[in-house]
């Protein structure tokens, strides 16, 4: 762990008692890998909010549940099923007066990949490495806040801002993601840190969109071996998708080739739009010819494109390849949509008090946007905000989506104090954009 700089006494005391905490950091950690909130289907929200609650009491905060209304998500061929409860916590001694800071967290992972030797609902230590589904996306990053938000309240120290967390509902591909809904419903207030992202010296530059398209082939269920009921042949369904998913492998060459402007990293090739088949389904037993054939579309797409052109581009494929005898359904049953340069005013803040957190230099920061997609960008559509920060506990080596996904004991520590730098009001308050009222 780095040698903190600081000087003032009452965060230097937070930073020590953070070191300190790691143990229930861990140990809340792992009672929130425990809890399955992958998504799909998502049925966990509830489960998990009663578990988080509690916890949001002991640092100093208020909870109430938000639920995303069934009509918004609900697709009637959808993999989502289950109440969608985002938690919204306030902090209970923040002085009324202060700038308000939103600290956004989502609570769905994905599923657990092949390829896990460890139970992915059990925390696992070895080496200092904590493995675990959503260790690092992104779990950990909750418990990182509330040790951090523990530490400000036991040891004196000022706020800067009033701050406000928020665990949201579908950000893995969900349709209507909890954060769209609370933006939407006026519980997103001031600006935005994001700890969806890196544990890395970044800048976020922004992010692709991206969409999911589940499409639903329909046939006519026969024995294997003859015509089927009343002479009606069987239409089998898997071999009605194949011409189907084999139109989606061919806009791929095409696809690829539109090139995006965002700002990528040192020594990394141009962000370029992708479309992959990422889920396929059907059949019941090798006697019967199979009636219906499921397969899902994933398509991201540059912010210099445009949604409804993408998405009608892979739906004329899939229609001019369908077989007749058929029947094909194509349902939209995610969306995440660009999200736009972020940077602001608070960066420079954000940036050193990750530097002091982690340990880096400034310098040793860089800015670079990604392919992957950010609920946030519903945020700045609505104009509720257009600067987001982020942070977080991913890096190349925690195989975040992966079999054996982890974070590591110090990284939590290192975001823990990054963020009680950060809510700190005597951390570099000359880098601080916003007034403090005076006690």
């Amino acid at each position: 762990m780095p040698t903190s700089t600081v000087t003032d006494p009452a965060i230097a005391a937070a930073l020590a008692a953070i070191a300190d905490d790691a143990d229930t950091m861990v140990a809340e950690l792992g009672r929130m890998v425990a809890v399955d909130t992958t998504f799909p289907p998502g049925r966990g929200y509830g489960a998990f909010a009663s578990l988080v609650e509690p916890m949001l009491h002991e640092a100093g905060l208020a909870a109430q549940r938000v639920t995303v209304p069934e009509d918004l998500w609900r697709v009637p061929r959808g993999p989502a099923a289950g109440e969608r409860v985002n938690v919204v916590a306030e902090c209970v001694d923040a002085d009324p007066g202060l700038p308000r800071c939103s600290l956004y967290f989502h609570v769905d992972t994905v599923c657990a990949a092949p390829g896990w030797q460890r139970d992915p609902f059990r925390l696992t230590e070895e080496g200092g490495r904590l493995y675990g589904l959503g260790t690092a996306d992104m779990k950990g990053a909750i418990a990182a806040a509330l040790a951090a938000l523990r530490a400000a309240r036991r040891s004196g120290v000022r706020l800067a801002y009033a701050p406000q967390l928020l665990l949201c509902t579908d950000e893995e591909g969900g349709l209507y993601p909890g954060i769209r809904y609370l933006g939407e419903t006026g519980h997103v207030a001031g600006h935005l840190l994001n700890f969806n992202g890196s544990a890395e010296a970044r800048i976020w530059g922004g992010c692709f969109g991206s969409f999911n398209l589940l499409v639903t082939v329909t046939g006519f269920a026969a024995h294997a071996a003859d015509a089927g009921r009343s002479g009606r042949p069987g239409v089998n369904a898997i071999e009605a998708a194949l011409p189907m998913m084999q139109a989606v492998q061919d806009l791929r060459p095409a696809i690829a080739a539109r090139i995006s402007a965002l700002p990528v990293r040192a020594g990394q090739a141009p962000l370029a739009a992708q479309i992959a088949i990422t889920t396929a389904a059907g059949g019941t037993c090798g006697g019967q010819v199979p009636d219906r054939f499921a397969f899902q579309v994933s398509r991201r797409y540059a912010p210099e494109e445009d949604f409804a052109a993408a998405r009608a581009e892979i739906e004329a494929a899939l229609t001019a390849a369908a077989p007749a005898g058929a029947e094909v359904a194509v349902d939209l049953v995610g969306h995440l949509i660009p999200t736009a340069d972020p940077e602001g005013p608070h960066s420079p803040r954000w940036n050193r008090a990750r530097a002091e957190g982690f340990g880096y230099r400034i310098e040793d920061f860089a800015k670079w946007g990604a392919a992957s997609g950010s609920d946030s960008g519903y945020l700045q559509r609505a104009g509720i905000l257009r600067e987001v920060q982020l942070g977080g506990l991913i890096r190349p080596t925690s195989n975040a989506h992966g079999a054996e996904e982890h974070t590591t004991r110090d990284d939590l520590v290192a975001l823990a104090r990054s963020i009680l730098c950060y809510l700190a009001a005597d951390f570099e308050p000359a880098l601080n954009p916003d007034p403090i009222p005076n006690r």
